[in-house]
């Protein structure tokens, strides 16, 4: 079975990074918040409020069609395969402006985007259980 991320307390969210770290460091081998997966802002001008973006998992998703090499490919049960052999790293990212969620970032350096592969590491690293890792469909 096809298992997703899933954001299931918003509210508890800390704003530590955690669970962006654990994505940097596991996929991307470093420690930047700004190579992962998944993102966690802070809501401007609200103290304790963060936005976290991850990957909807989306069954015909948008930025799979906007692709347009294919690099990116509907994954069977939600998500996209990413074929960096395929991207032929566009500098106007169709994929990133095409994602509903606007939770697919872009690795300036490689130029292509981080997709993410619902491992669930970010789940196991969020002290406050934000996120969790499920079946599709529940």
């Amino acid at each position: 079975m096809v298992k997703l991320i899933k954001v299931v307390n918003r509210d508890q969210c800390i704003g530590c990074l955690s669970c962006v770290f654990a994505c940097a460091r596991t996929w991307e081998h470093v420690v930047s918040p700004d190579m992962a997966c998944l993102t966690v802002r802070r809501y401007p001008g609200t103290e304790g409020a963060f936005s976290i973006r991850v990957c909807y998992g989306c069954t015909d998703p948008d930025c799979a069609h906007a692709c347009p090499t294919r690099a990116l490919t509907p994954r069977d049960g939600g998500g996209v395969i990413f074929d960096s052999a395929k991207c032929i790293h566009c500098e106007d990212a169709p994929c990133v402006e095409a994602c509903i969620s606007k939770s697919l970032p872009w690795n300036e350096k490689e130029k292509e985007p981080f997709v993410c592969t619902h491992c669930g590491i970010c789940a196991n690293f969020c002290p406050n259980d934000v996120l969790v890792l499920v079946e599709a469909g529940v």
